[in-house]
């Protein structure tokens, strides 16, 4: 197949690992790249051996560019997604796939209408760890999935970000910053949401940043930072979760459980694409791990954009889609609505599950 050109537009914190893999995979070719600050587009084409160091305009216009890779900050994933779709390309965003429901639904909406793909991070559930377990639910490993959990407790990004400012402004905040592994991670085992309960706050009025060149600056904190609620999947399963920049030592030893009529499950780290599964029945005396059925293990971002390239060859749906990042922001932003409006908030999900991947699935580019 003829790989697919990705123009990369945002050189920040994790842009490296999709230079690697992009850059390796037989069925992706990297052809330009560009950021606000030119100097660093200059540098990630001279280090990776892109051909292409241009503006972001001269990138969205490019001839040779197929799909847009938007690794801008959360507030311009909309943005640029929908100039990178008016021009032509399909597009692969970095989560969140917005941070504004309507921005996201005219990007989905947008791609649809110019025959376009729109895809999102994280890509993570398509690794051996997430993918294992999708496996061992469908085979009836824990019987019926009843209920699940999600949790992600911590302290916060800024004693190690080097400018985490977004973080504590609207758009941040642990939920749309770490929330969509966690959803996107329940959504592809147990399937989409029908409704949210949540509560929300921010505990502490500002934050100081902890390294680098702006270590001691103070950051007035303007979005929530620790979340709790519930969640009612279209199966039937309940699930819970807190998400948190608050919290100094985590009770939380398994980021994701799925509780089934026949026994217990647990998640690898959502974050991870690797990670041992551990399964008890109701008849077991103690925990057992399921060997990784699937591969990619290691840190595979960008699997998303190579199962694009497949899925065009191939005529199909791909998996990490613009419909169920929508879906997963409508669940994320749901949980500080529900808050604020003291409610449950419904949902109306017309997507289903995306489909598992095959055990060896894009060895041949590896």
């Amino acid at each position: 197949m003829t790989p697919l050109r990705v123009g990369i537009v945002g050189i920040g914190n994790i842009s490296g690992i999709y230079f690697k893999n992009l850059g390796s995979y037989r069925s992706t070719q990297i052809v330009a790249v560009a950021d606000l600050d030119t100097s660093r587009a200059d540098a990630a084409a001279a280090k990776y051996g892109i051909p292409n160091s241009l503006t972001v305009d001269q990138l969205l216009a490019h001839p040779d560019v197929d799909l847009v890779l938007n690794l801008t900050i959360p507030k311009a994933h909309g943005p640029i997604g929908l100039q990178a779709v008016a021009a032509g390309k399909h597009v692969y965003n970095e989560k969140p796939l917005s941070t504004e429901l309507e921005s996201a639904r005219q990007l989905v909406e947008a791609a649809k209408a110019k025959g376009l793909r729109v895809g999102c991070a994280p890509d993570t559930f398509l690794g051996a760890g997430l993918q294992t377990a999708r496996k061992a639910i469908d085979a009836g490993e824990i019987g019926t999935p009843i209920g699940a959990q999600g949790n992600m407790l911590a302290r916060g990004p800024e004693p190690w970000h080097p400018n985490p400012e977004f973080f504590y402004k609207p758009g941040g905040g642990p939920m749309l910053d770490m929330g969509p592994y966690y959803m996107t991670a329940l959504v592809s085992l147990l399937g989409p949401v029908r409704r949210v309960a949540g509560l929300a706050r921010a505990s502490f009025p500002t934050r100081t940043v902890g390294s680098g060149a702006l270590k001691g600056n103070v950051i007035q904190v303007e979005t929530p930072t620790h979340f709790v609620g519930g969640l009612e999947f279209v199966q039937g399963a309940l699930g819970q979760t807190q998400l948190s920049f608050d919290v100094y030592h985590s009770w939380a030893d398994h980021p994701i459980v799925i509780f089934g009529s026949e026994g217990t499950m647990r998640v690898p780290d959502p974050n991870t694409f690797g990670g041992d599964v551990t399964v008890r029945r109701h008849n077991e005396e103690d925990w057992r791990v399921i060997p990784n059925t699937h591969g990619f293990a290691e840190d595979s971002r960008g699997l998303g954009v190579l199962d694009i390239a497949h899925a065009i060859s191939e005529n199909r749906p791909h998996r990490a889609s613009g419909d169920l990042a929508l879906h997963v922001l409508e669940i994320m932003l749901a949980f500080e609505r529900s808050s604020t409006e003291g409610r449950h908030i419904e949902l109306n999900p017309t997507i289903d599950r995306p489909a598992p991947m095959g055990e060896t699935e894009f060895a041949d580019d590896l």
